[in-house]
């Protein structure tokens, strides 16, 4: 009895695995993410030969020993550690996606994702399809539905700066109340000069979901009392 893989079989694994890092580096190229389908692929196939050449080297090792009993003692094969190599290997890549800009870190998604992909390549090339398919499935459905599923009512802190307080104050609260944004917070800070007094007003928000911080700061900056506004990180 002889082990091995039929070329069959690798060309088809290694096919399955361009499949399906593909669709998800699509996802990630189609949002303008640092790594798209190219590398997707890359890191998937790459694991996936890893895992073959994994597998290559445990049937030489039993193939010798049933051919040679004698050797069956001292001939080692273990199964994890060129894998162990590629889960540990594969963060150099994902580090390089991580971007802090502005106090906001970017691209962790997508390190996660080309993790993800070699975790996939590596099952494939076992041949652990029970692990693979379920697996990729829900890489998928995370990347491209959770957005739309789960919304996550985010916290910034925003800053307004303006004059005249009364009527101002009034003319912002009302805007809050009239799209349901929540305060759960506000400082309050007045710098005075000889000629005028300017507000800067720090507001802790929750916003409802289809609200952006984008929206907002355009319909207050519109107020012809308002001097400044933006976010700032909590």
């Amino acid at each position: 009895m002889h082990y091995s893989l039929s070329l069959l079989e690798i060309i088809g694994r290694l096919l399955l695995a361009m499949l399906i890092s593909g669709v998800i580096g699509y996802d990630r190229e189609h949002k303008n993410r640092p790594a798209g389908i190219k590398t997707h692929v890359l890191v998937c196939v790459g694991a996936c030969m890893i895992a073959l050449m994994q597998k290559e080297i445990g049937f030489n090792a039993l193939n010798t020993a049933l051919a040679e009993p004698k050797l069956s003692g001292v001939l080692r094969a273990d199964d994890a550690r060129l894998i162990a190599q590629v889960v540990s290997g594969i963060g150099f890549l994902g580090a390089g996606t991580i971007i802090v800009q502005h106090r906001t870190v970017r691209g962790l998604t997508t390190a996660a994702s080309l993790w993800a992909v070699a975790a996939i390549g590596l099952a494939i090339g076992m041949g652990n399809y029970d692990i693979a398919i379920p697996g990729s499935i829900l890489i998928i459905l995370v990347l491209v539905f959770a957005k739309n599923l789960l919304h996550v009512n985010t916290m910034k802190r925003l800053l307004v700066q303006y004059h005249h307080r009364v009527e101002t104050k009034e003319f912002i609260q009302q805007y809050f109340d009239d799209h349901h944004i929540k305060v759960t917070d506000v400082n309050f800070r007045v710098t005075q000069s000889d000629t005028d007094s300017v507000y800067t007003n720090i507001y802790e928000i929750e916003l409802p979901r289809g609200m952006n911080y984008a929206d907002i700061i355009e319909d207050i900056s519109m107020n012809k009392n308002i001097m400044q506004i933006q976010t700032v990180s909590i």
